[in-house]
């Protein structure tokens, strides 16, 4: 594995651990919720490990948590803790709304130029 392979899959790893922890979990827990060994759960939340789609699918479900959560990064704690209980129709809504101010803004911006 490449470098950068390996700094994405220690942010992702952050991401479940920290999920995992707010959701007061333990790595026990978890690896069984999932159906992975609590070895790979270990290696995956350190980063030092890949993980197969399905077993990030796994993760996911355990966590209860959509897949687009655990790769934000995790510069972003703002949108994830606002976005974190909304309903996939909310999700869609806020999407829409952002993507239409984004393009009246970008109008503006042009108009400006």
């Amino acid at each position: 594995m490449e470098q950068d392979d390996l700094s994405d899959y220690k942010l992702i790893g952050t991401r479940i651990k920290e999920t995992r922890i707010e959701m007061k979990m333990s790595q026990a827990e978890l690896a069984e919720a999932s159906n992975i060994s609590l070895p790979h759960i270990s290696n995956i939340e350190r980063g030092k490990s890949n993980m197969m789609l399905s077993t990030f699918i796994n993760i996911s479900k355990a966590l209860n948590v959509s897949a687009d959560y655990l790769l934000q990064p995790i510069y972003y704690p703002d949108f994830s803790t606002v976005l974190k209980d909304c309903s996939q129709s909310e999700l869609d809504s806020i999407l829409k709304i952002i993507s239409e101010l984004m393009n009246a803004m970008r109008t503006k911006h042009k108009n400006n130029d």
